[in-house]
């Protein structure tokens, strides 16, 4: 009874290793592909309440993969970059920081590009809910302390043209 239990046990394993080593390179795979997705950039400019403009290059999140991948799994970003998320219409929005390693400003945008709420250096790797606080239709995030740095708040003015041609429609 215990060698038939014992060649059970043993094809079981051998069963489960051999799904689970076959599964592997599939999922890293697709680890490696979602880390490494293509985004379309574009220069944004921030114009502040006293005068000043800010310019940046962002990389546009469109597509739904492209908002959930977002800035995940980044190890750097130059100071003047960052991503532009587009939700299309306006619309409650809630982010994380899950799976991302730089930590983050974050500027929720109406319709017309107005800054309607910051979030400050959001902390890597947490799963704490960012809630936009109302309908916006645009994210952008920079490399956390930017908003401090350039003093942006709610109220700036942004400018792109991904924004601009949603306003033109």
């Amino acid at each position: 009874m215990t060698s038939v239990t014992f060649s059970v046990v043993l094809k079981s394993a051998v069963v489960a290793l051999f799904l689970v080593g076959a599964s592997a390179p599939a999922i890293a795979a697709q680890a490696t592909s979602e880390k490494s997705m293509a985004f379309n950039s574009e220069q944004l400019s921030i114009q502040t309440a006293k005068g000043a403009t800010h310019k940046f290059t962002v990389e546009l999140a469109l597509t739904e993969p492209q908002l959930e991948l977002g800035l995940m799994y980044r190890k750097s970003m130059p100071a003047d970059h960052g991503m532009l998320f587009d939700f299309g219409e306006p619309r409650p929005v809630m982010m994380w920081m899950k799976n991302t390693v730089l930590p983050l400003d974050m500027l929720f945008l109406d319709r017309s590009g107005v800054i309607t709420h910051v979030q400050e250096n959001a902390v890597p790797y947490s799963e704490a809910i960012i809630s936009s606080e109302g309908a916006v239709a645009y994210v952008i995030e920079l490399n956390a302390g930017a908003v401090k740095k350039l003093g942006l708040a709610v109220g700036d003015k942004v400018t792109s043209p991904t924004i601009s041609a949603k306003l033109a429609k």
